[in-house]
């Protein structure tokens, strides 16, 4: 027989030990699917992107960088399914070994039980309950054989009960069992149609290649253009930011409030690294910060003084933290307008702007309209974001808060 205290023991060893597994498991699938969540909303980001350069009918960088970060969201979606399907696999696991376990323990039961009954019918010899207590020799024996059948009427309660019990939780398990391979079939149905849309972008992608790549003589140019923009703004912001630094040692040693909101300013925003927000609501980083090859000129190396941003039309470009506005600029070329923000020994730069909403000397506030990102004759709207410590470049991908 199995009693009420030895049911609670195979629980505690050998269901609890699957409950915390389980529970593990749980929060699992749902930082998985949290992660799942926000690499779709990337992707969708990027199709929108993908199709507003796409209306100008003709191949460009643009276009292939919002073909990449896809690909590079769809490969993350794939990883994250596989993930999930890993742990779903756990699961189904710890649930059949549970249904074992309960199982081998559920015949047991019906074997004590099968025993108990036999050995009621062998003790009163055939005859009933009645029979059998007034078959007593003495009054004692009378009352001993009643408290035994008493008693074995109540573990044979218990038992059934236990049986049913133990019964109930195999189909609950069995019924989870099912629910998690329906549910892992269905993470690979949706892997399998993710594989697929990516076999399709890199096609596309191939196809976009080519087609830049046959217009080299085209690209040499562009490149040599935008080397010389990169120039005429970097040569902007070091002369700001030197006139910035001389006149910050001039007035070494005053004790003034300005000096002091600096001081206090530079602090909050070292603090704030890699918890700033975006400067635009939408968008992915389509260039690096530093120099690296270009996308397709893949012996060609490309400058860059921050990261660009390559976002939705007509994008509002918003300040990333509290400052003044110190500079607005018209840089011709791909730059546009410039709009450079300090943030006592920090600087932000905000470039590719097709119009401004700000003025010289404005106070700013985290997420403050500054104005409106440019969208060029390739459909490509872009920002270039800048982080800069006095005259030192710093990558802006590092502030950012991560998307």
């Amino acid at each position: 027989m199995m009693p009420l205290s030895r049911f609670f023991c195979f629980f505690c060893i050998i269901i609890l030990p699957y409950l915390s597994a389980d529970v593990l498991a749980q929060k699992d699938k749902i930082q998985l699917e949290k992660e799942k969540k926000e690499v779709q909303k990337q992707i969708r980001e990027a199709q929108q992107i993908l199709a507003q350069t796409s209306n100008k009918k003709k191949a460009s960088i643009g276009q292939l960088n919002a073909i990449k970060k896809q690909i590079e969201g769809h490969t993350k979606l794939i990883h994250t399914y596989s993930r999930e399907v890993k742990v779903l696999e756990g699961q189904i696991q710890e649930d059949a070994s549970v249904i074992g376990a309960l199982q081998d323990d559920l015949d047991k039961l019906k074997g004590e039980y099968a025993g108990m009954v036999y050995s009621v019918h062998k003790s009163s010899n055939g005859f009933n309950r009645l029979s059998f207590i007034f078959a007593s020799e003495s009054l004692n024996q009378f009352y001993m054989r009643f408290k035994y059948l008493e008693q074995y009427a109540s573990a044979r309660k218990n038992q059934v009960k236990l049986i049913t019990e133990i019964k109930t939780e195999i189909e609950s398990e069995k019924a989870v069992l099912e629910k998690n391979r329906y549910a892992k079939n269905t993470l690979l149905s949706a892997q399998l149609k993710e594989k697929e849309k990516l076999s399709k972008l890199k096609s596309e992608q191939g196809k976009i290649y080519a087609s830049l790549k046959k217009e080299e003589a085209k690209l040499n140019k562009d490149i040599r253009k935008k080397k010389n923009d990169v120039a005429k703004l970097e040569n902007l912001i070091s002369k700001l930011l030197k006139e910035e630094m001389t006149n910050s040692a001039s007035s070494a040693g005053k004790v003034t409030d300005v000096n002091i909101d600096i001081k206090n300013i530079s602090s909050s925003f070292e603090k704030n690294k890699s918890n700033l927000p975006w400067p635009v609501a939408t968008g992915f980083i389509s260039e690096k910060f530093g120099t690296h090859p270009h996308p397709v000129m893949k012996r060609v190396k490309m400058p860059n003084d921050g990261v660009n941003i390559q976002t939705k039309n007509n994008e509002k470009v918003k300040a990333v933290f509290n400052g003044v506005v110190k500079k607005i600029a018209i840089v011709p070329g791909e730059f546009k307008y410039v709009v450079i923000v300090q943030h006592g020994t920090y600087f932000t730069v905000y470039a590719k702007l097709k119009k401004v909403e700000v003025k010289m000397g404005q106070q700013l506030a985290r997420n403050d309209v500054i104005g409106e990102v440019n969208t060029d004759v390739d459909g490509i709207s872009e920002v270039q974001f800048q982080v800069w410590k006095n005259t030192q470049k710093l990558d802006p991908e590092l502030w950012l808060a991560k998307r």
